[in-house]
């Protein structure tokens, strides 16, 4: 037998040690080939008499093992709907079972955890008879399978309950949280911690003990550790009030939630072998639903895809940044001076003043020391990181730098001025990036003598939590601009998307239409508190006003006046404006000033300031919940939909990752164009037509999109 994913190895004391090392795989996942060589080697340990037990261990260095190949298992999706619910639930259900027959071969099995261990990953560890796991609290264990819109499909809402108890597992299963080995100890998860080097001697060491090849759920006196589920009354209001406290954070938007709720609920009352039946049921559920597989796609195969820099020149050589000219210490300025010296840049961070580029160092001090008090990072790599940025008003110490980044106030002439004065001082060639949000890259490039060197890199605030970066090419930007660029954002370990020049770009341009309907709606006396409401429900990540309040009213109005300024009788008015004028003139900027949409008194909740209808008096009848939230929503869509067909941006995976990791489209979704394919081409352009003729222009369906409704096609072709 070829191994092309597990390795066997039979020592003298009739052990068998199973390295898992997945060929071709830069971490270990659950593939086909994982799948047919664990049965194999389960067949032969439970049958050949010589061989006593069995240790699994990892031959990687950087995880046990990471789940499930998310490749496989929407393969095993496509052409679903050829496919009975019969043999979707067979597939879903073959390594839940695979695990059964593991735990019940009748041979003692151990496991040796040496690194990352999630999802599919801690599922096979539950399913051995003794767990010990390095002594390394880098090492991750946990069952994050909601997080992308599926639940444990392998065992792990039926054993993580039975082993830590109900209403410890239910967080863990919810919300995807990880535990370190001394956690997993302390919980019940695991039976041992050692050094690293001794992990595999001591699972051996407790099969030649005496280890019993029987799990604790298959003894006749079994009981769950803090309460027998539904025969307990603690356990019985822990089940009550789940749901509805489960409700209230997903908003009702992520199916698995209740599906695990369900899974436990049923599967702890039964026998081992029906509950992972039930379990496997659940799973296929959501399979076969939309939400976990546009989660999947998106989240997770998309972005990795995008993480590996599949936008990059593929004949140009890498090209990290050593020395970067950080201009502008303001928040922005000093979220990328924070986040490039921690990972190891050296950073020149420029002000006009001294006091202001000092400011900016400290925003990494401020981090630096918060991390410290909560031991994410030592006091010898905080003064590390510390050391690496110099802040100064001198352009001179720009000189060796590799790479600029200018994130000074969003006016051309400044921009102008400083990009001169940088380029007088740093080499020849060096590769320029302008942090801008919204003026055309084209334009700001004209000021460098290298257009060619020119391009955007958009960063979203804060900037050390936010993981999108933005690549914008101008007009004349070359292969080693866009090559520097994503080097860089791969740095410093954030997703970039490319995306081509246009005022607003990608990002900025889409995300100023949910505010901007809001206001729209807000102007025709719908209630501000139904329209909040409705985009929070929606699952974006805050509701429109409160984000219009972060980003700053006056930024806001600033770019509705720049923007009427260079389109002249072009300029697409709307309602919104006035709104955003008014606020402007009545001197309420947002959150900065305390006052805006909303009113932020001191140590206090925000709320919605009432004064609003004083100017933008509320009708007496006011529309349904859902038509609210489908103008939010589908106004968004149709303008990524433009952006496609203007080729601002060129993918629907760019479109979907850039929307959810950039201005926090509602991730159930899958991002817009995830969502136009999930509810039809057909009907999404029927129900555009409706509001375009309800509610003006913005809602006008752009042709590539009609054509596509008259072709039958779809974005993504499965």
């Amino acid at each position: 037998m070829t191994n092309k994913a597990i390795k066997f190895d039979l020592d003298n004391d009739g052990i068998a040690l199973l390295t898992i090392d997945v060929e071709g795989q830069s971490m270990n996942v659950i593939n086909k080939d994982f799948m047919s060589e664990l049965e194999a080697h389960i067949s032969k340990i439970s049958k050949e008499d010589n061989i006593k037990g069995a240790v699994i261990t990892s031959g990687k260095d950087n995880a046990f093992l990471a789940g499930a190949d998310l490749n496989m298992v929407l393969g095993d999706l496509a052409g679903r709907d050829n496919k009975s619910p019969e043999d979707i639930f067979k597939s879903s259900f073959s390594l839940n079972k695979l695990f059964r027959e593991m735990e019940t071969c009748g041979k003692p099995i151990a496991v040796a955890i040496n690194g990352l261990t999630l999802g599919g990953g801690l599922e096979l560890s539950l399913a051995c008879h003794y767990r010990v796991a390095a002594d390394n609290e880098k090492i991750k264990l946990g069952l994050p399978e909601v997080q992308i819109g599926l639940i444990p499909g392998a065992g792990g809402t039926q054993r993580l309950p039975r082993l830590m108890g109900i209403q410890l597992a239910l967080p863990f299963l919810l919300q995807g949280k990880n535990m370190t080995p001394k956690q997993a100890l302390s919980n019940g998860v695991i039976h041992e911690v050692a050094p690293a080097d001794q992990i595999v001697a001591k699972a051996k060491e407790w099969i030649l003990s005496g280890g019993k090849a029987e799990q604790p759920w298959d003894q006749k006196r079994f009981k769950i550790p803090g309460g027998q589920g539904v025969y307990d009354p603690n356990i019985v209001q822990t089940f009550m009030g789940a749901p509805a406290m489960t409700q209230k954070q997903t908003k009702n938007n992520y199916p698995a939630t209740v599906a695990i709720l369900s899974a436990v609920y049923e599967g702890h009352q039964l026998p081992m072998d029906q509950a992972i039946d039930v379990e496997s049921r659940y799973f296929c559920e959501q399979l076969m639903g939309d939400v976990a597989p546009n989660m999947i796609r998106t989240l997770f195969i998309n972005k990795n895809k995008a993480d590996k820099l599949i936008r990059r020149p593929k004949d140009m050589p890498e090209a990290k940044t050593k020395k970067l000219g950080m201009l502008g210490a303001g928040l922005m300025g000093a979220g990328i001076a924070y986040v490039s010296a921690k990972a190891g840049i050296e950073v020149i961070l420029l002000d006009r003043e001294q006091k202001f580029a000092e400011k900016g160092k400290d925003y990494s001090k401020s981090i630096i020391e918060k991390g410290i008090q909560r031991k994410k990072v030592t006091p010898e790599k905080g003064e590390e990181i510390l050391n690496l940025i110099k802040p100064t008003t001198d352009y001179a110490d720009l000189e060796g730098c590799d790479l600029i980044i200018e994130a000074v106030l969003e006016d051309p002439d400044v921009k102008a001025d400083v990009t001169k004065k940088a380029e007088a001082v740093i080499p020849e060639g060096c590769i320029y990036g302008s942090n801008t949000s919204t003026l055309p890259i084209r334009m700001l490039a004209k000021s460098y003598a290298a257009e060619d060197k020119f391009i955007g890199i958009h960063f979203f605030s804060p900037v050390e939590k936010m993981p999108l970066v933005e690549i914008i090419l101008g007009k004349k930007t070359d292969d080693e601009a866009l090559a520097k660029a994503l080097d860089f954002a791969r740095q410093i370990r954030k997703t970039p998307i490319v995306v081509n020049d246009s005022r607003g770009f990608y990002t900025s341009r889409c995300f100023m239409t949910y505010p901007l309907e809001a206001s729209n709606m807000l102007a025709e006396g719908i209630s501000p508190a139904l329209i909040e409401n409705c985009g929070v429900y929606a699952g974006m990540a805050v509701g429109p006003f409160a984000v219009n309040d972060e980003v700053g009213i006056d930024l806001s109005h600033h770019i509705s006046e720049a923007t009427k300024k260079a389109l002249g009788d072009k300029f697409p008015a709307e309602a919104s404006h006035a709104v955003i004028a008014k606020l402007y003139e009545l001197g309420r900027m947002g959150k900065k000033t305390r006052k805006g949409f909303y009113e932020y008194p001191e140590g206090d909740t925000k709320y919605l300031w009432p004064g609003i209808a004083e100017y933008f008096p509320i009708a007496e009848e006011q529309p349904k919940p859902e038509d609210v939230t489908k103008r939010l929503m589908y106004r968004q869509a149709l303008e990524v939909v433009r952006c496609m067909e203007e080729n601002v941006v060129t993918s629907p995976e760019d479109a979907d990752i850039g929307a959810i990791f950039g201005w926090g489209f509602a991730p159930w979704t899958g991002g817009p164009i995830s969502m136009i394919d999930t509810i039809g081409v057909d009907k999404f352009v029927s129900e555009c037509d409706e509001l375009h003729e309800k509610h003006g222009f913005m809602f006008k369906v752009p042709d590539s999109l009609r054509k596509m409704k008259a072709e039958g096609k779809r974005f993504y072709q499965d």
